[in-house]
């Protein structure tokens, strides 16, 4: 019964941990834009090109403009 206990307390502290970790969705939502258009992938707090400037220019995407492709 206590091992459930702190099975339980883990898993719960692992959730939190985990939500403190990832792109926070309202910004997504604000930007109307998938999570990866400013990150490497998914779950990563590894910045693309356009969330480095989101992030330097306070949380706005205002005036960015993707690199040309070659």
């Amino acid at each position: 019964m206590r091992l459930l206990k702190v099975l339980v307390a883990l898993a719960i502290l692992s959730g939190s941990l985990l939500t403190l970790a990832t792109a926070k969705p309202e910004y997504a939502k604000k930007e109307g834009k998938a999570c990866t258009f400013c990150h490497v992938k998914m779950g990563s707090k590894e910045l693309t090109d356009a969330g480095k400037y989101y992030k330097e220019h306070n949380h706005s995407l205002e005036g960015y403009k993707p690199a040309a492709k070659t």
